[in-house]
């Protein structure tokens, strides 16, 4: 593969002197840090690192790439924990830098540029009492998330954060700048609403927001031999829950750093205050909990109440899929596999997926899970690597242990770095193909291939 070593110096300097970002090789400053991911698990080393501060640097950097023959890597907020936005070799466009918004508070909508994080999307939104589906946790990027779907704790309320987009900024890998909407690029449009970073490199996105000022949400936590109990319980309130309120169970390790297991409540309630407090009396009035943090509270507070959980620079390894029915046997065995896992920050997450979310058609979007159900995510997370091999081991067995109970369909954004195609043809289910057929159309050659890739076909 050719180098930048092998790039025409006069090249390279004609493109540093008129990069508004910054381009950066091994050993300069700054170069560790942009190269470093959201996962530390993933270590990767690429020959340039790109640091775009515009739409016009993406260009450059990707024309830059195909000239020198180095592969792309896009670089959002850097959160995925597959670790595709790094390279060994090649050339990493790195978005972070890209931080612009405009928030149209009479149109209710916002322009927002591609290393937005969810954090900085959320306050400036939040300023003007509007918000749409964000991250489960703020730090993550808007960017890879919205591109994968997009699901969060207002899309019983409002759908994915990809059913709010009314426009994408899309550089394409024979450096055309598209903005794509449902009325230049029909089918484009489409396949970006969920189809990841197939297509091209996103750097700024529309999206429809809604009012919202305040909900009701926090956590609540039950000693953990109350945990079959709680997952009963929890599996047969969300049978009624309204399109506001979205509650997530988890069985996981209590916030104070004691190490104690606990089973959780975890949830959001974006209706009125009345509305909230009726609805979730019945999870107040359960049980004995050892922990209630629940209340009113500004969305973007809800929205980083797990960051904690995530930080930065920590060893991931996920596994997840949809189930199809939270089963006494299921109950059983997550309780009996969470006794063992290894480390105070893994957690067995199970997430309600219902309202506004399932009633968009399961071929309107790439993203094709709009059944009500649940998905379960197991988020094994530690520090010393020395206990790389008992995390990843308890993360595998764990997974293989809830198989039975496995529905079709996997969550994009949470598949692993390890996962074989047929988890990204159950991510995209019966869309694939004509997601292959676009791809073929804007990425013949499948320049952008580092992501959870669509053979072009």
């Amino acid at each position: 593969m050719t180098t930048i070593a092998a790039l025409d110096t006069e090249r390279l300097e004609a493109l540093s002197a008129t990069f508004s970002g910054s381009l950066l090789r091994s050993g300069e400053t700054g170069y560790d840090e942009a190269r470093q991911l959201h996962n530390g698990l993933i270590d990767k080393r690429p020959t340039l690192i790109a640091r775009c501060r515009g739409t016009a640097d993406v260009v450059d950097a990707v024309a830059l790439a195909l000239e020198a023959g180095l592969q792309i890597s896009v670089r959002g907020g850097g959160h995925n924990v597959a670790g595709r936005a790094a390279t060994d070799g090649g050339l990493m466009i790195d978005l972070a830098e890209m931080k612009g918004m405009y928030v149209d508070p009479r149109a209710r909508t916002i322009r927002a540029q591609a290393g937005v994080t969810w954090a900085e999307f959320n306050r400036e939104t939040a300023f003007h009492g509007l918000a749409v589906t964000g991250g489960q946790v703020s730090t993550t990027g808007i960017a890879g998330f919205t591109l994968g779907g997009g699901l969060g704790w207002l899309m019983g309320a409002y759908g994915l954060a990809a059913d709010n987009v009314l426009a994408v900024e899309l550089v394409t890998a024979n450096g055309d700048v598209l903005d794509v909407t449902a009325d230049s690029n029909p089918d484009l449009f489409w396949a970006l609403r969920g189809g990841g970073g197939n297509f091209g490199i996103a750097t700024s996105f529309e999206f429809q927001l809604h009012p919202l000022t305040q909900i009701v949400g926090g956590l609540i936590a039950y000693p953990i031999d109350a945990a079959a109990d709680v997952l009963h319980f929890y599996r047969d309130f969300t049978q009624t829950a309204s399109d506001e309120l979205t509650v997530h169970s988890v069985l996981a390790h209590a916030p104070d750093g004691s190490g104690v297991k606990i089973a959780a409540l975890a949830l959001c309630h974006a209706g009125t205050m009345e509305a909230a407090e009726a609805e979730i009396a019945p999870i107040r009035a359960f049980g004995s909990p050892v922990m209630e943090m629940l209340g009113p509270m500004p969305y973007p507070a809800v929205n980083a109440m797990l960051d904690a959980n995530y930080p930065r620079g920590a060893l991931n390894y996920w596994k997840s899929s949809f189930i199809s029915e939270l089963s006494d046997s299921f109950i059983d065995e997550a309780v009996t596999r969470f006794a063992s896992t290894p480390s105070t920050m893994n957690a067995i997450l199970i997430e309600h997926y219902h309202g506004a979310v399932t009633r968009v058609g399961q071929t309107d979007t790439a993203v094709p899970h709009r059944s009500e159900g649940y998905n379960l995510l197991l988020p094994s997370i530690w520090i010393d690597p020395a206990d790389t091999d008992a995390n990843v081991a308890w993360t595998r067995e764990t997974y293989d242990a809830f198989r039975p109970s496995f529905a079709e369909g996997r969550w994009l954004n949470y598949l692993g770095d390890d996962e074989k195609d047929d988890a990204v043809r159950a991510a995209y289910g019966p869309n694939y193909e004509r997601l292959a057929r676009i791809k073929r159309e804007y990425d013949p050659d499948n320049v952008f291939h580092l992501n959870q890739n669509i053979e072009p076909t």
